[in-house]
């Protein structure tokens, strides 16, 4: 049936913009309009001014009246059209604002399916079971750490009595070693003094010569 009458052709519905389009054409037709009026009525009224009263300028005048209810009907349909073109305008705006809204709740649902595909993937208490095995690793760490600085062997305290004691021990040894290597006692710190290299004194001098004789 197609190929004998031939496919019905589809014409395409008009939008709120061809409207619109179609509008102000016609709104720039009437200014054409409008302004081919004003410039007739302005000759009219110029030959108005120079004419006496008569038949011939009652005539005239007739015409000028013609003209003006003609403007003012060109006037009230621009004004209609305008009017229209408005509406329009403001539904395709309206209609844009509406497509840009129903654009941003589909991306929103869109997100809010993605985002609960990755939230079903996360366990919460996994989640919390690692942070509690993280938190006695820490715990375990430190004491290992504080285990392999402590120390052996080592009094927690000393008194300044032991200290002494320790002291004149560790004197005692040192000075047995040194005798034993031969070290003169009077190199010691306690070996019988330093020798007597200064003179005695005069006046003892004198009373030993005296004993002697």
């Amino acid at each position: 049936m197609n190929r004998i009458f031939g496919a019905k052709k589809t014409v395409p519905k008009p939008t709120l913009d061809d409207a619109i389009s179609n509008l102000d054409t016609r709104i720039s037709s009437l200014d054409v309009k409008l302004s081919k009026v004003n410039s007739e009525l302005s000759v009219y009224q110029q030959k108005l001014s120079r004419m006496n009263e008569g038949p011939g300028k009652q005539a005239l005048k007739q015409k000028a009246l013609k003209l003006l209810r003609q403007r003012k009907l060109i006037e009230a349909q621009k004004d209609s059209l305008q009017t229209q073109s408005w509406n329009m305008e403001q539904a395709s705006m309206t209609t844009t604002n509406l497509r840009n809204v129903m654009t941003t709740v589909d991306a929103m649902k869109e997100a809010n399916k993605e985002l609960k595909k990755q939230y079903g993937k996360i366990n919460i208490d996994k989640i919390e079971s690692i942070q509690d095995e993280m938190e006695d690793l820490l715990d375990m760490s430190s004491e290992l750490q504080e285990t392999m600085a402590r120390s052996y062997a080592l009094p927690d305290d000393v008194s300044e009595a032991e200290l002494d004691a320790e002291l004149e021990a560790l004197g005692d040894e040192m000075a047995y070693d040194a005798e034993a290597e031969g070290v003169p006692s009077y190199m010691l710190e306690d070996g019988g003094g330093l020798p007597q290299f200064v003179d005695e004194p005069v006046q003892e001098d004198k009373e030993e010569i005296k004993e002697a004789a």
